[in-house]
């Protein structure tokens, strides 16, 4: 994959781009199997989908590495808090899926 100075005309830049898109995603994927692995090792342990002291601490790290990637923090902690609540949810749906039932 050319880098974007490389890029020469809109082609090139859009195929950069998509290829970028489909790495992402792919990682979020990968991202998802810890989240699911998680939940069975809450499970597991009694503990809740939800820890605010570590969804602040996930929210800290993801601004400075963004910072320190010349992205915007702000932005990334949007993006991240959004994924975050949608991992915490998936992780409610699981965990309850696991309770003990009478």
């Amino acid at each position: 994959m050319r880098l974007p100075a490389d890029c020469t005309d809109m082609t090139e830049l859009r195929a950069g781009i998509d290829a970028l898109d489909r790495e992402i995603i792919a990682l979020l994927a990968r991202r998802v199997g810890y989240i699911d692995r998680a939940a069975e090792i809450k499970a597991q342990a009694g503990l809740p989908a939800n820890i605010p002291a570590r969804v602040e601490e996930v929210v800290a790290r993801v601004r400075a590495a963004a910072g320190e990637a010349g992205f915007d923090p702000a932005l990334a902690e949007t993006i991240w808090r959004e994924m975050i609540g949608w991992s915490i949810a998936r992780e409610e749906e699981k965990l309850g899926a696991q309770a003990p039932t009478e």
